[in-house]
């Protein structure tokens, strides 16, 4: 698997080709290792990019113009090659997909998606790009799902470590039943303070979906309630997972333009929740920063 780097005086910056993948940040000056390894005891990826859906289809299954298509969780593009198509500076570099003979089988629209890395002293932005380059509208989803050490030091134990929101309210969220979809809404998680300690049961039943909470800001806590990691974005839901039951080190903070169908859901792709959609031409940006704590 071919590997592309950015690189400044602060951080070293690893992409897989396969996916367009960010597989790895590393503090050049503490030596830490920020993103998850992907080692397969516990998890095989690092941070894919989830497209042209986000999370689990009713039935394995997505209706268009009354045609159904079937998509494993997350869809195809984590599991594709990109072409790199423009580097500069060894702090910028652009990915791209096109659709193709395989991907209008499980999808069918025509689209080019774009991925873009941007390193700036302790950020990292990322950058989505779908263009529509059919001619009828184009339905989808797109979200990210990086995964970050936690613990990061291996003298303390995830349990240790706090979530951190730009908001000192309690925060609603969904989860989901075995099926992957959607099936428990009004959950609450008590924010004192905008500090939430990590507990060990916090993902026994899969991901924590919240919905229009008006957060733009997740941080990963030391400890001592220092930030060491914090997601920026500007998204209409994000998700927090780290997998049930294997003690697993390190935390997924995941914005997202998109979810898994609720368990009662029955319809078009254009009746999904939070579906995405640009006429022919058109094209959709967004992008979310990951910063590193100094």
């Amino acid at each position: 698997m071919q590997k592309f780097y950015l690189e400044n005086m602060y951080l070293r910056i690893t992409i897989n080709q396969q996916g367009a993948e960010l597989s790895r940040i590393l503090s050049k000056e503490n030596g830490h290792e920020y993103l998850w390894n992907a080692d397969e005891r516990y998890w095989k990826r690092s941070a894919p990019v989830l497209f042209p859906i986000v999370g689990s289809l009713k039935n394995g299954k997505v209706t268009v113009d009354g045609q159904d298509y079937y998509m494993s969780q997350h869809g195809f593009a984590r599991d594709v090659e990109f072409q790199m198509v423009k580097q500069s500076d060894g702090k910028r570099i652009i990915f791209r997909l096109e659709s193709d003979e395989d991907t209008l089988v499980r999808y069918p629209y025509k689209f080019a998606l774009e991925i873009e890395y941007r390193l700036d002293g302790y950020k990292l932005t990322t950058i989505w790009r779908v263009t529509n380059k059919d001619d009828k509208e184009m339905h989808f989803q797109i979200g990210g799902h990086p995964a970050f050490m936690c613990p990061l030091d291996k003298k303390y134990k995830q349990t240790d470590y706090f979530l951190n929101f730009d908001t000192d309210k309690d925060l609603k969220y969904s989860l989901l039943n075995e099926n992957g979809l959607v099936a428990s809404e009004d959950n609450i998680l008590k924010n004192d303070g905008s500090m939430v300690k990590i507990d060990e049961h916090m993902f026994d039943k899969d991901a924590l979906i919240f919905e229009g909470q008006g957060v733009n800001k997740v941080s990963l806590c030391t400890p001592d309630g220092m930030d060491y990691i914090s997601v920026i974005f500007d998204a209409p839901l994000f998700g927090l997972w780290s997998p049930a039951g294997k003690n697993a080190p390190f935390v997924c903070i995941e914005p997202w333009f998109g979810r898994a169908d609720k368990a009662d859901f029955e319809g078009d792709i254009s009746e999904r929740d939070f579906d995405q959609k640009i006429a022919p031409n058109e094209t959709f940006s967004a992008e979310y920063t990951i910063e590193i704590g100094n």
